[in-house]
């Protein structure tokens, strides 16, 4: 089966990027294949480059970095939505003297046509996250 999904939530506020990287660990074991995932709304913190957790916790930017490089996993990232939140793509920094390198490795960031593509594309769509 091809799966998409869906992030909607920022990865250390609620479970919903951990269970949603189990789910795709579980579901490539499984022998699916996984389409795209997108990383919508408040999702897109998941691919901060910058975000240090406490040396105890589980490092969940490079948990999908890994997925990314070892699983070819397709990780896109909504460009509104980052816009709004300050994750800019490495260009549009450049023109607004924005910090350049604040997406996260194995990421890239792109419009909601590639989410409506994963859609209409993929057997399921499942969403993490309000």
């Amino acid at each position: 089966m091809k799966i998409s999904i869906q992030i909607n939530a920022s990865p250390y506020q609620y479970q919903a990027a951990d269970t949603a990287w189990h789910f795709i660990e579980a579901a490539i074991a499984s022998g699916h294949d996984i389409y795209r995932v997108f990383f919508y709304h408040d999702g897109i913190f998941n691919a901060c480059r910058d975000s240090r957790p406490p040396s105890d916790e589980r490092d969940i930017v490079k948990r999908w970095t890994a997925l990314q490089a070892e699983k070819g996993v397709d990780l896109v990232v909504c460009v509104s939505s980052a816009q709004r939140r300050g994750l800019l793509e490495k260009t549009v920094a450049h023109k607004v003297s924005g910090y350049e390198n604040a997406l996260a490795d194995g990421f890239r960031i792109a419009g909601l046509g590639l989410l409506m593509e994963a859609v209409i594309e993929s057997d399921r769509h499942v969403t993490f996250g309000a």
